[in-house]
């Protein structure tokens, strides 16, 4: 009881926030030990901000070189400030590669991760002919032709829920591998090809695991016969090699209302 009081006394807020960054020059969301993460950079802009801070946890652990526009990430810390300054004071402590774009106050209860009903992730890639100085960083360049037909085909076969272990690059003991991938499909724009897919959640590499599947399709160095037995032999890493880093964003994540609606002001 004394701690759980203390617990409320000190720590009498939680936060959520929307974060945007360039995920470049980091090794993912998560924190490790010597090494930039997006994370680290959070936790040590709230721990100026308001003098103390709990873990940020994150909607979606992005990997090493993986952009966020609509990253989700909560926590907690005791501070008076009203949602603006504490955004504008957020950012002026965060390097120019990650921004608070908005925040809300959260109930007790609320958990990013757990609450999320599905992410929404894009990968661009850029089928032209010569490669962009300004796109490489978040983009793929194929310089090829790619058969966008053949790659929303095989979109088809991977929507719905499936076992994807084929897809991963590692399993947590225990854990399902099944995934409902509520949407996905490329389209293209101007010299842009995006894939866009929408699921419950993602095992480790899925989405750069995929990505790397329609290529060689849409390359014709893969039939759509052995993109269907590779997916059906649920056997892990399978799908590999994965596509860079560059090109994938994590683009939004969706949750039964809209954040301001149901974490309040």
């Amino acid at each position: 009881m004394i701690t759980r009081l203390w617990f409320k006394l000190n720590w009498s807020s939680k936060f959520v926030v929307l974060v945007e960054y360039d995920g470049t020059r980091y090794h993912g969301f998560q924190w490790q030990a010597g090494l930039p993460t997006i994370q680290d950079e959070l936790e040590q802009a709230i721990r100026r901000v308001c003098g103390q801070s709990g873990r940020v946890m994150a909607a979606s652990r992005t990997d090493a070189g993986v952009h966020a526009r609509g990253q989700v990430a909560g926590f907690r810390a005791k501070s008076t400030l009203d949602i603006m300054t504490l955004v504008r004071a957020l950012n002026h402590y965060l390097p120019e590669d990650i921004a608070v774009k908005a925040a809300y106050r959260a109930g007790d209860d609320f958990d990013v991760r757990r609450d999320a009903l599905s992410r929404e992730y894009h990968y661009r890639i850029l089928n032209s002919s010569t490669r962009s100085p300004l796109d490489r960083a978040f983009s793929l360049f194929v310089p090829r032709k790619l058969d966008t037909g053949a790659m929303n085909e095989a979109c088809r076969l991977i929507a719905g829920e499936h076992d994807f272990a084929s897809f991963a690059s590692s399993l947590e003991a225990g854990k399902s591998t099944r995934r409902n991938v509520h949407e996905a499909g490329v389209e293209t724009k101007g010299d842009f090809i995006i894939f866009r897919v929408v699921a419950n959640s993602f095992l480790p590499h899925q989405v750069r695991s995929t990505v790397g599947m329609l290529i060689r399709l849409g390359l014709g160095q893969l039939g759509m016969d052995e993109f269907r037995d590779i997916m059906e032999a649920r056997s892990l890493g399978l799908a590999g090699p994965v596509s860079p880093a560059c090109g994938l964003c994590l683009m939004k994540v969706n949750y039964a209302g809209a954040l301001g609606n149901w974490t309040g002001s």
